[in-house]
């Protein structure tokens, strides 16, 4: 652990999720691969489109609804109906194969199990302070084991912008009913975690299991209130 700003007590933690408590790139990667075999069996007409015309569909329907680009759920949904015009359905049918593609997207970018020594230190923690999750992606903790955890789980939609926007922090601050600088935000970005919940008076931790932990290489704002090694290292910091 190395710490850059004088910590205050911890009375309670907030949690980033995706590439913080587990590497998320691999499991997105693979839900992907199989959201487009079956989109290749299903819809035969849409095999053709590349990762260019994905792009475009999610762009254009960002410009014309920017709040799109903090809810992955409904953007991921929008995107697959929108490209299914090319299966020329009807409506409905339209309607519910996308849902039946986002589904299936969500069932395996959750199909995972957190490993047991994060689980452990979890549940050591949530015995000793409240534990909120907030993040900006749409995996399901209860699948995944984190829910027994978490006392609110926030995720970013259209009406709870994406951080590093305040409103996620300020939501979980509410939900704790604690002054801000007793709360201490874990995650991985130094942007979207440590730069926006510093900006709402929170402590700040930085952790990243996806990566080599080297400030040098990351985009940053602000320094971390403290650099952790390991999760485990929380357990000193909490009463």
């Amino acid at each position: 652990m190395q710490c850059y700003r004088p910590v205050h007590p911890v009375k309670a933690l907030t949690f980033d999720l995706d590439d913080t408590l587990y590497n998320n790139e691999p499991i997105i990667r693979h839900a992907d691969a199989a959201l487009n075999q079956k989109i290749r069996n299903d819809y035969p007409a849409l095999s053709a489109m590349t990762n260019d015309d994905w792009f475009t569909i999610k762009k254009a329907l960002i410009n014309k609804n920017p709040k799109l680009a903090s809810d992955m759920g409904k953007l991921r949904w929008q995107t697959l109906f929108t490209a299914l015009g090319k299966a020329q359905l009807a409506d409905t049918e339209r309607a519910q194969a996308a849902s039946e593609l986002f589904d299936f997207f969500y069932a395996a970018r959750s199909d995972f199990q957190v490993e047991p020594d994060i689980i452990a230190v979890m549940e050591k923690l949530a015995e000793k302070v409240p534990l909120v999750a907030i993040t900006n992606g749409n995996v399901d903790t209860d699948m995944i084991g984190l829910a027994p955890f978490f006392s609110l789980t926030l995720h970013a939609s259209v009406t709870r912008p994406r951080k590093p926007y305040p409103d996620m922090f300020e939501e979980a601050i509410e939900h704790l009913s604690l002054p801000p600088q007793h709360i201490m935000h874990v995650g991985d970005n130094l942007i979207k975690d440590v730069l926006g919940a510093h900006k709402v008076g929170m402590q700040t931790a930085w952790l990243a299991c996806n990566r080599e932990m080297d400030l040098r290489a990351e985009k940053l704002a602000i320094l971390p209130g403290v650099q952790l090694s390991s999760l485990d290292e929380l357990l000193l910091m909490v009463d």
